[in-house]
């Protein structure tokens, strides 16, 4: 069994499991696109570390998952990157 077959199983048996995985994978994904867009642009982490005012240790940390930033911090490091943080309805919402 292959993780993406793990990750399967388990949202399909164990409902807590699940929602601890994707929030994982909700948060891999906003951070990977930062660190993608970031590097398009040339940027380094602590040019964006000075464009947002906060340490560049923090920039390292966020990008590694080591800590979760605050959502101001967050939107304020996705403006300086020209991303959009956007909210949409769960379908976990419309059964």
């Amino acid at each position: 069994m292959n993780w993406n077959e793990y990750k399967d199983f388990v949202k399909e048996t164990d409902p807590l499991g699940k929602e601890m995985l994707e929030e994982a994978e909700a948060e891999a994904s906003i951070i990977s696109a930062m660190i993608k867009q970031r590097t398009a642009l040339g940027i380094s982490q602590r040019d964006l570390a000075a464009l947002c005012n906060i340490p560049q240790s923090s920039v390292a940390r966020i990008e590694s998952s080591k800590t979760t930033p605050r959502l101001d911090t967050l939107i304020k490091m996705l403006n300086q990157l020209g991303l959009k943080l956007s909210v949409t309805p769960s379908s976990a919402l419309s059964k």
